[in-house]
């Protein structure tokens, strides 16, 4: 499959998935929501100074994430606390198994307990959704949008997946939308023109980079794939634009698809398709040649895998 610029797992993590180490990006990130969870537990209540142990146990199968996100809680916030991890990230898991063990005393347990196991539910949620949706379209890559619930994070557990990031931040990717076009428009200007015009003043600098654009139809998308080549012609920078399709049927993205290729423009093209889409309605896309299918239904609205925390008796 095509290399495509949509995979910014890079910029979160350095090495492999389970021995790396974070980015200063994604570990920022992290530490933003992990305060915010520690906060709103407001300290998470009373309990004993005893020493115990706690199991956390998954109560379905899917695949595992979450646990850099774990081990920087453990070591901002419960450092005095020791974790035995049974899984690696992005690993299977299955119903019943022990992905954890932590030891230390009852009281910090108990204060962890909800904060661990909602992070590693909504993750691995998110995760094995994204599985889902991978293996079901394996010919197309599989992509986030930046509709996000926890942010970066999100973005890590679609990774973990098998999906792309897509773009982290605005600053990430240059992405011209309609309203960005709309608000450039000059009085009296078509608006086709005034699309063909944003696409010539793109800086020559990010040439080459991550560039996309949003089109609503044929029409658009055949203005801004032309406007790009005379870009290239007179930057000398061959590089592909990344043409988003959003909210734009089968049968159309099929025309553009065939309209580009008539007039030798597909092979500066990604075609990204967007909006509307889920994950019945994948096996139709099997038949375009779209390279992208980009989506928040990766990780909104997605049912955490269901896990819990046993506490044994204390050990001291």
């Amino acid at each position: 499959m095509e290399d495509i610029p949509h995979d910014r797992s890079h910029l979160l993590w350095k090495g492999d998935i389970e021995s790396g180490l974070a980015t200063l990006l994604f570990e920022k990130s992290m530490d933003g929501w992990i305060n915010a969870m520690v906060f709103d537990e407001q300290g998470g209540g009373g309990g004993p100074d005893t020493i115990s142990k706690g199991k956390v146990i998954s109560k379905e199968k899917g695949i595992f994430c979450g646990k850099p996100i774990v081990n920087r809680l453990i070591k901002l916030y419960f450092s005095k606390c020791k974790v035995t991890w049974n899984v690696t990230e992005g690993s299977e898991i299955k119903d019943g198994q022990v992905i954890l063990e932590i030891i230390g005393i009852s009281k910090e347990i108990l204060k962890i307990e909800r904060i661990l196991l909602n992070i590693l539910g909504n993750m691995s949620g998110i995760a094995t959704n994204t599985r889902k949706w991978v293996e079901k379209l394996p010919n197309i890559k599989i992509a986030a949008t930046r509709k996000t619930d926890w942010g970066l994070m999100d973005k890590w557990a679609v990774n973990v997946g098998g999906g792309c990031t897509h773009r982290l931040n605005r600053g990430d990717a240059l992405m011209i939308k309609e309203n960005d076009f709309a608000a450039s428009e000059k009085k009296g200007e078509v608006y086709l023109d005034t699309i063909s015009r944003i696409i010539s003043e793109i800086d020559d600098l990010k040439m080459g980079s991550f560039i996309i654009v949003e089109v609503q139809n044929l029409n658009e998308a055949m203005i801004v794939a032309k406007s790009w080549i005379k870009k290239i012609n007179i930057s000398k920078k061959i590089s592909k634009i990344v043409l988003l399709l959003d909210n734009i049927s089968i049968d159309i993205v099929k025309q553009i698809s065939k309209a580009l290729m008539k007039e030798n423009l597909r092979k500066y093209c990604i075609l990204e398709a967007s909006g509307g889409i889920d994950i019945d309605s994948l096996d139709n896309w099997a038949e375009t040649d779209i390279e992208v299918i980009s989506s928040s239904k990766l990780n909104r609205g997605v049912p955490p895998l269901d896990l819990s925390m046993l506490l044994d008796m204390e050990l001291a």
